[in-house]
Formats: structure tokens, C-alpha cells, sequence
């Protein structure tokens, strides 16, 4: 499973919005991309820490999130686990502007949204059939009013006129050691490369709004713990033009109370006479689709194991099932009747068995003479 944001960032459940922050700014001057020797691993943790900072310095999401995602990881918050909401941009050039050169232009380009994250429990029986669920959750959805271009309809969204649409602003200054080139966001676009004179009043010029999603999960035989599910496009709204991220919809088998699971083999434990099991006979054994019989052979030991063949989990794929494998453990009755005894203290001469033949009475007086 993914790992939890808290643990992304180092910080306590309880942390500030300050504490969160400090630890957010510590890790990213060590997994920047631009300063770190590993690229790619750099590439994958710094995405990890931005994503656990968006959901936990948001206090909406992070609500969604400790309600929904007790234990999630990239990919993770806002509802049952969730990754979302507005990219933040380069918080970190000022930490790193020098190493690359000065500000780095945004993407002004198409952007795909963000993918999320929504987690359901089912039983062992339901991942036995399929079964499908109801479920609601927040995303940024385009804005229906602008279509997602930020701008009031009837308007157009126009290039920067500070900087032509890069993002940053160019400044040359004369040194003894010869001219030296320094790069700033510029402040006009904030570094995003285009203007909305009018912006929509519905989303603020944001081009997404938030907005409850339902939808229908059809969850398949076969299904075992920790199974994913993917389902294009909804996840959240891409930006400018961009696809829509993907929802990803993770699954937990509770455990059940007699069944156990392996694969798509299941096991359980049957209790039997000590008279059926050593004379044998037909047992009526539970399976996930209802009692079965089964034939026990005589003189069956204590922990033997059967194998009921094709009555385990079916495969998510289609194409066969796996077995049930029934382990007989043999019952020692604690209280007979007058009748059972004699019958098992005949059978016990019979077998050449040594057993005390006094009477409950006689037993009680032996035990005060012996005090």
C-alpha cells in the first residue's frame, strides 16, 4: 500500500500548518531535482513530497484525508486517500534558481490532471461473486461556465504583455567578470505566461471548480487484497486543455471469520465426531457458495486435510477457480450419557484400552480418602 502523508513529510497527525511547512521546505532542498544526484529517484520523492504537502497545507483536504485515508501515499487525500487540487509551481526558486540558471518559465502548455485515490472495504463473499459500489467524492472538475479556460465567456485569455508569455523576467547586468544574466517569475502572469483581463466569476479564473463526483464501481470476481482499479478520466480536471487524471480505486478483504485465503485457494477448519471419523461417512462441509458434501473415510486422524476441487476464489481474469481445503479435527465429547459410556468402555476393552470402571461415587469417596 502506498505510504502515508504524515510519513512523507516526518511530521506528527497533529502537526501545524507552520510544521508542515518547515518540513515541506527541508525536503525539497534535498530531493530537488536540480540538486540531487539521483535524478530519477529525485524525480519520484520530490513528486511524493509535493503531493503530500498539497493535501496536508489545504484544510479541507486535509480533513477529506484523515477522514477518508488513514493510510495512503502518493496518489493519496481528499477522499478515502486522494492527490489533487492546484499545482503550487516552483515554490522552491528561490533555493534553486542559481543552480539552473535563474526562474525557469511554468508550463503554459496543456496540463493532465491529477489522479486520485478512493479506498473500499468488501468481504471475502463479495470478492467471491463481484459485486459493485455506490461512491461519492470532491474533485476539481472543469469549470462548466468557462470551460475551463479561466476566462469570462465572451473574453479571451492573452499572453503576457510583461514578459511575451514566458514566465519570467530577463535582467542583464555589466560585471567586472563580464555580463551576468539573472531570471525572475515574473510578478505580472506570476510566472504562468498568460493574462485574463476578465476573469470567470464562477471559478475566479482558476478554469476548475470543486465539485461532488458519484459513481458506480463494479468490483469483479477474484478480487483479493489490495487490488486496483482503474478508472480513466475520473480523477481531477486537467488544466488548459489538458486530459483529465485517472480515480484509482484500491481494495481490502476483511478478514472472515472461518475462511482463510491463499491466492485463490481458501481453507477451513471442520469439526467431526470421534464416531464419524473413525467409521467415515458424508459431512456437510461450508463453502462461499453454500454447504457441499464431502466423504470422509474411516479411521480419518485428527488434522487431516481434504480438498474440495474448484470450490475456491475464481480468478479475476476469468477461467477457473481455485480448491477448498478442508482440515477435520476431530471432537472429544465432554459429557456422555449412561449409554454413550458403556458403548465407548466397551468399545475401549474391546480395543484392549485400560479404563477406570468406578462408579462417579466411588470415584468422589477415593478422592476424601485421599485428603
Amino acid at each position: 500500500m502506498a505510504a502515508d502523508y504524515y510519513d512523507v513529510l516526518g511530521v506528527a497527525r497533529d502537526a501545524d500548518e507552520s510544521q508542515i511547512k518547515r518540513a515541506y521546505r527541508q525536503l525539497a532542498r534535498v530531493h530537488h531535482p536540480d540538486v540531487a544526484e539521483d535524478k530519477t529517484n529525485a524525480e519520484h520523492k520530490f513528486k511524493e513530497i509535493n503531493e503530500a504537502y498539497e493535501v496536508l497545507s489545504d484544510p479541507q483536504k486535509r480533513a477529506n484525508y484523515d477522514r477518508y485515508g488513514a493510510a495512503g501515499g502518493p496518489g493519496d487525500g481528499g477522499f478515502g486517500n486522494f492527490s489533487g487540487g492546484e499545482g503550487f509551481g516552483d515554490i522552491f526558486d528561490m533555493f534553486f534558481s542559481a543552480a539552473r540558471g535563474g526562474a525557469q518559465p511554468r508550463r503554459t502548455g496543456p496540463a493532465r490532471g491529477s489522479d486520485l485515490r478512493y479506498d473500499i472495504e468488501i468481504s471475502l463473499e463479495e470478492a467471491f461473486t463481484g459485486t459493485q459500489r455506490e461512491i461519492s467524492f470532491n474533485h476539481l472538475a472543469s469549470c462548466a461556465t468557462c470551460k475551463g479556460s479561466g476566462a469570462e465567456p465572451g473574453t479571451l485569455v492573452m499572453a503576457c504583455d510583461r514578459c511575451g508569455g514566458s514566465g519570467v523576467m530577463r535582467a542583464v547586468r555589466q560585471t567586472p567578470l563580464g555580463n551576468f544574466v539573472s531570471q525572475t517569475t515574473c510578478t505580472k502572469c506570476n510566472g504562468e505566461g498568460q493574462m485574463t483581463p476578465s476573469p470567470c466569476p464562477t471559478c475566479r479564473g482558476r478554469g476548475r471548480v470543486e465539485t461532488e463526483k458519484n459513481l458506480t464501481v463494479r468490483i469483479p470476481a477474484g478480487v483479493d487484497d489490495g487490488s486496483r482499479i482503474r478508472i480513466s478520466g475520473s480523477g481531477e480536471a486537467g488544466m488548459r486543455g489538458g486530459p483529465d487524471g485517472d480515480l484509482y480505486v484500491y481494495l481490502s478483504v476483511k478478514r472472515h471469520e472461518r475462511f482463510r485465503r491463499d491466492a485463490m485457494d481458501v481453507y477451513i477448519d471442520v469439526p467431526i465426531s470421534f464416531a464419524k471419523a473413525a467409521l467415515g461417512g458424508e459431512v456437510q462441509v461450508p463453502t462461499l457458495e453454500g454447504e457441499s458434501t464431502m466423504h470422509v473415510a474411516a479411521g480419518t486422524q485428527s488434522a487431516s486435510t481434504y480438498r474440495l476441487r474448484g470450490k475456491g476464489m475464481p480468478s479475476v481474469r476469468g477461467g477457473g477457480r481455485g480448491d477448498e481445503l478442508v482440515t477435520f479435527h476431530v471432537v472429544v465429547p465432554t459429557k456422555l450419557s449412561k449409554r454413550e459410556r458403556e458403548l465407548l468402555e466397551s468399545f475401549a476393552r474391546e480395543s484392549g484400552d485400560a479404563i477406570d470402571e468406578r462408579s462417579f461415587l466411588e470415584r468422589v469417596k477415593e478422592a476424601f480418602k485421599a485428603d
